[in-house]
């Protein structure tokens, strides 16, 4: 298995040579920095929104969900006073959140919503500092549980407003697995990714919390195809894994919702990061890790899809458990949260154990959960619309 990595690795450096001259699988210009963006220190909030300000003015896909079944936004009361969000900026860069205030507005004229949307990265902080009172981002590092918990002497408490997009980069576009396009496997599990991903572990973290219990043998693991049910040439095969780089985001969305929240990986991984390449061009992460799995028959790497999708590696579909159903990365299947990967924003508030819930806090999250704030939504066209179901999951806990 080591002579197959070392082969697989030593092809993918050559690739790669090659790849940062030509850009192999370049996933768009438009994501490129532009005339505008350069103008701004690179990696800064006012960088990113000009080079992403075009996708956001505009929607990215025109289709209609049947929100029948959602909630329509009846107040429930006239409270006053100023309510502040912080947090996720592409909510305050696309027109979503001008539409969500002045809609709210014409319900609850005594409310001011006062927004500090540059980036999601201190939705956390700015709640648990008093400097907001809803946080806007996706789960919570440890750190930020940590803190909050250090601070405010309990977990903040997060509510689904919506799920991420399919393809639209920023908007949280959610994740696929591909292999190889010789590969003869056509799904796999939750628990196989797992297998595949994670190593032995002494447990796992939910939260601020270590569970043992969450813990596995390394005979769990899984390192050939054959383990996967493979047969005749495929059976001894090894498994070689790429991904992303473990202090992204979207690894630690990986490791929580597959290996239980352990730092425990594949040994064998290869992780990417961004870099720039010779051409001035940004090499994506995303692209980096499809061309490889494209290049090593061996392949197997978890990725966000994205515009422009090669079409030759495929994706696998994929099941929470080995019993399955195995479900089919599509629009659809993320609305209506069956792909089990799916994954969204939350409002995150805090819920004092035996205090009432702020009244301002309560009818915005109310609203933006009710058809009216679902519909401004989909109308804005990237991130998708909520299922009724994780409508009333959010709504029993503003009770």
């Amino acid at each position: 298995m080591t002579r197959y990595r070392t082969l697989a690795t030593a092809a993918a450096t050559v690739t790669l040579s090659m790849l940062c001259a030509t850009g192999y699988a370049q996933m768009s210009d438009k994501y490129q920095p532009n005339a505008e963006s350069k103008k701004y220190p690179e990696g800064s909030a006012l960088e990113r929104k000009a080079r992403m300000a075009a996708i956001a003015a505009n929607p990215a896909y025109t289709r209609k969900f049947d929100m029948s079944a959602l909630p329509d936004y009846v107040p429930q009361g006239k409270p006053v006073g100023t309510l502040r969000l912080c947090g996720n900026n592409y909510i305050g860069d696309s027109p979503l959140g001008g539409w969500w205030k002045d809609a709210f507005n014409k319900y609850q004229p005594g409310i001011t919503i006062q927004y500090d949307l540059e980036t999601a990265a201190d939705a956390i902080p700015c709640l648990y500092l008093g400097l907001a009172d809803v946080g806007v981002t996706h789960e919570p590092s440890f750190y930020d549980y940590l803190s909050y918990q250090r601070l405010k002497g309990n977990a903040p408490t997060g509510i689904t407003v919506l799920t991420g997009s399919y393809d639209v980069v920023g908007w949280q576009n959610n994740m696929v697995i591909v292999v190889n396009k010789a590969n003869p496997i056509t799904k796999i599990s939750m628990t196989q990714l797992d297998g595949i991903f994670g190593a032995q572990r002494a447990g796992g973290w939910v939260r601020t919390t270590w569970h043992p219990e969450l813990g596995r043998g390394p005979e769990k693991n899984l390192r050939s195809w054959g383990q996967l049910g493979l047969t005749g040439e495929w059976a001894n095969r090894p498994i070689n894994t790429y991904g992303y780089s473990l202090r992204y985001a979207t690894a630690l969305e990986f490791s929580d919702k597959i290996l239980h929240s352990s730092d425990k990986w594949n040994e064998n991984l290869l992780a990417f990061a961004n870099f720039v390449k010779p051409d001035g061009k940004t090499y994506l992460e995303a692209d980096q890790i499809v061309d490889h799995v494209r290049d090593d028959p061996n392949g197997i790497g978890y990725v966000r899809y994205h515009p422009n999708f090669p079409t030759d590696v495929k994706i696998l579909d994929l099941g929470a458990t080995d019993a399955g159903p195995f479900v089919h990365y599509s629009m659809d299947t993320l609305q209506d949260h069956s792909y089990p990967l799916w994954g969204g924003q939350s409002f995150w508030i805090n819920l004092s154990p035996g205090k009432p819930i702020d009244p301002k806090i309560r009818e915005f999250i109310r609203f933006v959960l009710s058809k009216q704030g679902q519909e401004l939504l989909e109308k804005d066209g990237k991130y998708l619309p909520l299922d009724a179901t994780t409508v009333q999951e959010g709504l029993k806990k503003l009770q």
